[in-house]
């Protein structure tokens, strides 16, 4: 039984002898690197950059649902770009503007 699902993993359209899985296993990379700067202070944390993370993860998790065959590789690498992308996002959004409010509160 575990032969057949891993001869039918094998000769797939989107398996191991194609770039259609290659692609996404090496992307998972940039969600690993992403979730390693979780540790990151948020005042270094790039807006490009994990806006371009977010919306690449957005973009291409759409996309992987709708091509033949459905790349679902390509769709958990997209997602969790996505993830973390946001995370990142919101720790320096809380960072630059809610420190601003709280040190205008400190002000007054």
């Amino acid at each position: 039984m575990a032969a057949t699902k891993l001869q039918a993993l094998w000769n797939h359209p989107a398996g191991p002898k194609t770039i259609h899985f290659w692609a996404p296993t090496f992307k998972w990379g940039i969600s690993i690197a992403n979730i390693a700067d979780f540790s990151k202070p948020p005042e270094k944390l790039s807006y490009p950059q994990q806006i371009a993370v977010t919306c690449t993860g957005i973009i291409w998790s759409r996309y992987s649902t709708v091509i033949t065959p459905k790349n679902w590789n390509l769709f958990s690498v997209n997602i969790a770009m996505a993830g973390t992308g946001l995370y990142q996002l919101s720790r320096k959004l809380r960072h630059d503007y809610a420190s601003e409010a709280d040190n205008a509160v400190a002000k007054e």
